[in-house]
Parts: C-alpha cells; sequence; structure tokens
C-alpha cells in the first residue's frame, strides 16, 4: 500500500510498522534501562533521553533522505565505501575502547560507531557496483571481483566487532544472489566463506571459547549472561510478569537495554509480546521485497534488497544469539536496543528504502 504526499508516493505499510516498531522500542528500553540508569548515573531517564534524541535525529535524516532521488547515491557510493574504510582504520589507532571492545570514534562530546555507517555504505556501494556490471554478473570472475572489493571492510570491522563483519558479509552475498542469474556458482561461494570464518575464528582464542561456552554456558563463568537471559525468556511464559516488572533486569542479566533485551521483552510481555515484535519486523521485511520487485531500476532493486538483507540478519542473529541458538555475537536488535549510532543509521537507510518506494513502477 502506498500513500501519496508531494508528488511523491511512500509506503503506508512500511511506515505504519516503522514508527510502531520506533514508538514500541522506546517504551520497551526505558522499562529495560531505568533501573541501570539509577544505578549508574542516577536518573532512570538517562538512557531513553539520549536514544530519543537519536530517534529524533534518525528521523528527520530519513525524511530528507527519502525526499531525494536516489539515484544521486550513485556518484557518492564508492566515496562513502572509502570513507567507511578511513573510519574503520581510524578506530583501530584511535578508537574508544568500551567493555574491552574498541569500535567507537569520538567527535568532542559526540561518539559514534563507524561500523554501523559502513552497512549503509557497503549498501550503496554493491548496489553501484552490481549494476555498473549487470551484464557479467553472471559470470564467476565478476562475482569473486565484487566480494573481494568488501572483503578490506569485513576485515576492518572484523577485527573488533565480528557481528558487524558478519552482517555486512551476508548483506553482500544476498545482493550478488539477488542480481546474479546463476545459483550454481553460490555453491563454491559459500565454501569459500565457510572457509574464511574458519580461519577467521581460529585466528583469535577467544572466538574458540565462545563456541566452547556456547555448547556448555553452566560451566564458564562468561556464560551467566546467557543463562539468565533464558532464565529471564522462560519466566515470561505465554503474556508476561508486565511492562516494568522484570526481575532479571536488576543487575542478573548485564547490560540488559543492549544486545539482551529480547530476553526482556520475553519476559515482561511473554510469548505473545516478543511475536507482535516479531510480526513487525516481518512486515518490515515483507514490505522490503516488494519495493525491491516493484523498483524503478536495478539499482533501486538492490538498495531495497540491501536493507531487507541487512534487517533480516541482524533480526535472526539476535534472537539466535538470546535464545543460544548460536554463539553470543554482540548483535544488537534494531530499533529496540540501546544505541544512538545504530538507530540513526538505520533510519537513515529506511530513507532510502522511502526513496526508492517512491518511484515504483
Amino acid at each position: 500500500m502506498l500513500t501519496q504526499s508531494n508528488n511523491r508516493r511512500y509506503d503506508y505499510t512500511l511506515l505504519a510498522a516503522l514508527f510502531l516498531l520506533v514508538l514500541m522500542g522506546l517504551v520497551i528500553l526505558y522499562s529495560t534501562s531505568a533501573y541501570n540508569g539509577e544505578v549508574k548515573f542516577h536518573d532512570s531517564f538517562y538512557y531513553l533521553k539520549k536514544q530519543a534524541f537519536a530517534t529524533l535525529l534518525g528521523i528527520a535524516g530519513m525524511f530528507v533522505v527519502a525526499n531525494m532521488d536516489y539515484h544521486i547515491w550513485k556518484h557518492v557510493a564508492v566515496l562513502g565505501y572509502f570513507t567507511a574504510i578511513l573510519l574503520s582504520v581510524a578506530v583501530l589507532f584511535i578508537g574508544d575502547e568500551y567493555n574491552g571492545s574498541k569500535r567507537w570514534l569520538s567527535l568532542g562530546p559526540f561518539s559514534f560507531q563507524p561500523s554501523e555507517f559502513a552497512k549503509v555504505a557497503v549498501i550503496l556501494f554493491l548496489a553501484y557496483m552490481v549494476t555498473k556490471n549487470s551484464k557479467d554478473m553472471g559470470k564467476m570472475r565478476t562475482m569473486i571481483k565484487i566480494m573481494v572489493m568488501v572483503l578490506p571492510i569485513v576485515a576492518l570491522v572484523g577485527a573488533n566487532n565480528l557481528s558487524t563483519a558478519i552482517i555486512i558479509l551476508g548483506i553482500a552475498v544476498i545482493l550478488i544472489f539477488v542480481a546474479s542469474p546463476k545459483y550454481g556458482q553460490f555453491v563454491f561461494m559459500g565454501a569459500l566463506g565457510i572457509g574464511f570464518m574458519t580461519i577467521f575464528l581460529a585466528l583469535e582464542s577467544y572466538r574458540l571459547e565462545r563456541l566452547a561456552i556456547w555448547r556448555n554456558p553452566e560451566a564458564y563463568e562468561k556464560g551467566f549472561q546467557t543463562l539468565q537471559g533464558l532464565y529471564a525468556i522462560g519466566s515470561g511464559g505465554l503474556f508476561g510478569r508486565g511492562l516494568g516488572q522484570s526481575i532479571q533486569k536488576l543487575g542478573f542479566v548485564p547490560e540488559a537495554q543492549n544486545d539482551m533485551i529480547f530476553s526482556i521483552i520475553c519476559e515482561e510481555l511473554g510469548l505473545f509480546g516478543a511475536g507482535f515484535i516479531m510480526l513487525l519486523f516481518l512486515i518490515l521485511i515483507w514490505r522490503f521485497f516488494v519495493i525491491a520487485t516493484h523498483a524503478k531500476d536495478l539499482f533501486g532493486a538492490l538498495i531495497a534488497s540491501g536493507a531487507m538483507g541487512h534487517m533480516m540478519i541482524q533480526v535472526i542473529l539476535n534472537i539466535a544469539v538470546v535464545t543460544n541458538t548460536i554463539p553470543n555475537t554482540g548483535i544488537t536488535l534494531p530499533f529496540i536496543s540501546y544505541g544512538g549510532t545504530s538507530v540513526v543509521f538505520l533510519l537513515v537507510e529506511m530513507g532510502l528504502v522511502l526513496s526508492v518506494s517512491s518511484l515504483v513502477k
């Protein structure tokens, strides 16, 4: 369903699901973070205020981008990609370290994660490169050439943020898969990717330790967060304890407002509440697919497909981590978890998709 505004048609269903998700995210974030905010900063609204500011900034950016012709991004896609690489290199040398991870750059009183910018930059860069090489996408060498172009940012981001590197690599595979007329080649690429990830995991002992913790969290001190998250999920039942009534967020699940926020959703809102959140994400992904299939050209279709892949991968991985289906990789839940940089760039990315939807065939 599309809505008309200033001679542009925007996807009304996408906007409705998005705003509902953002508003619910702020409510859930406050419920989850109020205790930590009071204990650490003597302000129960501390996390909410920062997230609300970032959300407003992101919404403003979303509508600015949505009202621009998305074809303009072809001219800056390469520049944006190299900017992402430079920022990722800067993180390695002058980045700020929090909780043992060096992922932030500071600009005066503000700090941001370049890896969040990298996700959007990679979507635009790959959409441009695939469009440029569209006639040769059936050739193995073209596919490998484009994949190799993405590996520098994957390696740089992966040095300190494996989860985001996985997401970026996943986005690349999805975009190339969408544009390729031959699917058999992906068997080879899949084997190559598995080999790359195996070597990457083996390079650092802490990554292998995560595998051991995943298999037997009770035997490791670092498995505490996983166990407490599972306790939260189990205690929520069908309808939950009620909004604001979580026990596990009171210090049992460390930094509950971040990666593990889905466990608190399950505890407070139960299976039905968690299911509703997942339904909203499914609606977003469905609308991305519809917009991609009706896009005016390949470049627009790839932008929408990239956003679809990003959302799909990140949501699935976050829920899989929280439920201990896969090892802990530190992935946030889009629009719900605390993180100003994340919500700003996610909303800008939504603006790109809305821009594509406004010019559908």
